[in-house]
This record gives structure tokens, sequence and C-alpha cells, in this order.
């Protein structure tokens, strides 16, 4: 179903920009759809050498001070995306390489927004490598909690598309990099001054990365910051589906935010309907604030101890769904971070979530995750356009 509204005017809390002085972090304005913003400018492209990267962090291109608002946590790799969808990896003539990685695709998506976002991972020492840390800085994204791994390549994963821009996944980490970051290497002074840590599950299937995880969210809950979580299940990768339902249930009820997608609630609960409010309920522990079930074109749900209800997605033409999910987190977290009241308001939360929405539906309109992540201005146009 098409976006349904009344008015051509939404109200959206602007996210804050890197060069935002720290005092005016909490602070909120409002913005109008019909509103001309100004266009993110990103920093020149930082010049990488193996000489400065060495096993380690580099550090800031010192454009700004400020703590970043989101610190994401987890993997970054190379999708290699077909340029030809309907056909099996054999049969591909080609293929594109794109950035990715559920949570730098996040941090990535935050930043395109004008938010400020961090990444934390591990990658290899490698081309690959510095490559991502990169797009990172281009990107506008702190990388200073990004590590290099001189014994293991950066992760790849090969992408199937269908005729629908469906995928399906062939990984490349026997281990990789992101498998190996240990606690040791967290920055936990960047992630204890966020508001918001994200992270997935692909970080808890293998030692040391999964007691690195674990540490990494124990000192961010501690500090007062907001947890958000998208298991982003990718079944392949772990031992068994057996295991992988234990350990992205191992850390469910510490998460205040949650996303997930109907897939997901079929395969935590054993098979039930995922359209069912009372099976979702099931998923909802005492101290959630927010759970959220993407449904691709359809929009998405959202459940809180007081209120839950649907939004209605945007209709555009598939291409390749990679990083969606990525794209529509990037967009409620641009908003939760300015705002963290919202989730007792539900007019406001359904604004946001239009607006996440938005940000989904665009992404699926281009090959590869990263590539294809929105800009505000883009999000607010495609929001316009749908309702004039």
């Amino acid at each position: 179903m098409a976006l349904q509204a009344t008015t051509t005017t939404f109200s959206f809390s602007a996210p804050t920009f890197r060069s935002t002085p720290p005092h005016a972090l909490t602070s909120k304005r409002r913005i109008s759809i019909k509103a001309s913003s100004s266009g993110l400018s990103s920093p020149p492209l930082l010049s990488l050498s193996r000489s400065n990267l060495k096993g380690r962090a580099f550090a800031s291109d010192g454009s700004t001070q400020e703590s970043p608002s989101v610190v994401c946590f987890g993997e970054m790799l190379i999708d290699f995306v077909p340029t030809t969808s309907g056909l099996s990896l054999a049969q591909a003539p080609a293929f594109k390489k794109a950035p990715g990685g559920a949570p730098a695709n996040v941090a990535v998506g935050i930043a395109r927004l004008g938010g400020s976002s961090a990444f934390i991972g591990k990658v290899g020492e490698d081309e690959f490598g510095y490559m991502l840390a990169n797009i990172l800085k281009e990107n506008n994204v702190n990388n200073e909690g990004m590590r290099f791994d001189p014994g293991a390549r950066t992760a790849l994963a090969f992408v199937t598309l269908t005729n629908e821009g469906e995928r399906e996944f062939m990984f490349y980490r026997n281990p990789s990099a992101d498998m190996l970051l240990e606690e040791s290497e967290l920055d936990l002074d960047l992630i204890k001054k966020a508001k918001i840590f994200h992270y997935g599950s692909i970080s808890l299937i293998t030692e040391p990365c999964k007691s690195a995880h674990i540490a990494a969210a124990k000192a961010a809950k501690e500090a007062g910051v907001i947890l958000s979580y998208d298991p982003n299940l990718r079944l392949p990768l772990w031992p068994s589906a057996d295991n992988a339902r234990d350990e992205i249930l191992s850390v469910w009820d510490t998460a205040d935010i949650i996303k997930i997608s109907e897939e997901e609630i079929e395969f935590l609960t054993k098979g039930e309907d995922p359209y069912d409010d009372s099976v979702v309920r099931k998923l909802f522990h005492p101290k959630l604030k927010l759970l959220l079930v993407t449904e691709g074109p359809e929009g998405c749900r959202y459940y809180t101890k007081d209120f839950s209800g649907r939004v209605h997605g945007l209709k555009v033409e598939v291409v390749d769904t990679t990083g969606a999910g990525d794209a529509f987190v990037a967009g409620i977290l641009s908003q939760l971070a300015c705002d963290l009241s919202l989730l007792q308001d539900e007019e406001r939360l359904r604004e946001a979530l239009m607006f996440a929405n938005a940000c989904g539906a665009l992404t699926v309109k281009e090959r590869g995750a990263i590539p294809a992540l929105p800009t505000k201005e883009a999000v607010l146009d495609a929001l316009l356009k749908a309702v004039v």
C-alpha cells in the first residue's frame, strides 16, 4: 500500500551535524519537508598508507572534537553484487564491488542523513581494509575505533540477486579480521560518550569478537547509553540454527531498541506467525523501549509498552534490497539521537518511522548497500512527492 497522508507537510527532528558544539547536542529543531536544507559536505578523502595504519586505528582529520551520537559496532566488509539479477553466482557475468556490513551501513546511513556516527570494528591490513577505512572518512563517519589485523583478511561476501532484487549470500571469512576484534582493542571512551550504541548478532558468532561485543555493550549500558539491536540473521555464518537462535536471544533482554524482520520473528519463535501481534509481544521484554518489525515495501510495525501500530512504506522499483533494513535503522536512530522523547510520543514516533521507511525504500533503487544510502534531502523529497 502506498503512503497515506492528509497533509503535505511533515516535521522531523533535524540530525545534529558533527560541527555542532557539544552543548547543543540535546537541542531539537523542527524542519518542514517543504523547506530546502543545505547539503552534507564531506571531507576530502583521507589518503591512507600501510605505514600509518599498521594494526591500529588512525586519528581523526581534526574536523571535529564532538563525540558521535551513535556508535555502531560489528562487521565491515566488501559485498560483490552481480551486475545482472536472476543469475547464480557462477552465471553472473560481472560483479560490482560495494562496501557493506550492517553496522557500518548504519553508521554511514546516519552520517548521510546529517547525523554524527562512529564505527567500531576490525578489518584486514590489506587493500580492501584501507579502502573501507577511506570510505568511512569520506562519509564523515568517526573511525577512531577501527582496528586493522595484519594476519587476517577483510571479509568478503558475494551476493546473488533474484529478479525481484532479493538476496542470497556466500561469505568468505576463515576467519576474517572482523571476527578477531579483542576486548583490549575497544575504544571504550567513544562508546561511553555516545547517546546510542548499535550492534547486530554476527559479532556474537565466534571468539574473541563475542567477548568484545559483550564488553562493549556492558560498558555502554553502565554509562547510560541506549542500546540498539538488529539481529540481522545470516544463518550460513552460524554453526547451526539452534546456536544462532540461542546466541541472538542471549543478549535480547539488555537492548532498549530492537529491530527485526518478519522472517526473524518466525525463526526466533520457531515458526509462529510473525503477523500475529500476540506472537510479536512474546519478544517484547519488560525493559524494552521500542520493538520495530520491518515489512519490506509494506513499511513497519512498532510496539512500545503504551502503544503500537503500523506505518506504511513507499512503493518503489526494486533493484537490490541489500542495505534496506540498515537504511531504515539509520533513519530511525538519526531521529532518536536528536530527541529520545519520541519514544513516548506516538504521533512524532510515527513521523520518524515514516522518514525511516523512506530511507529504506530509496536504498533498494540502487545496487549495493553503502553506495545506495540516501541523503536527508533525497528522503524529504521522496516523502513530499509521495503525497502530492
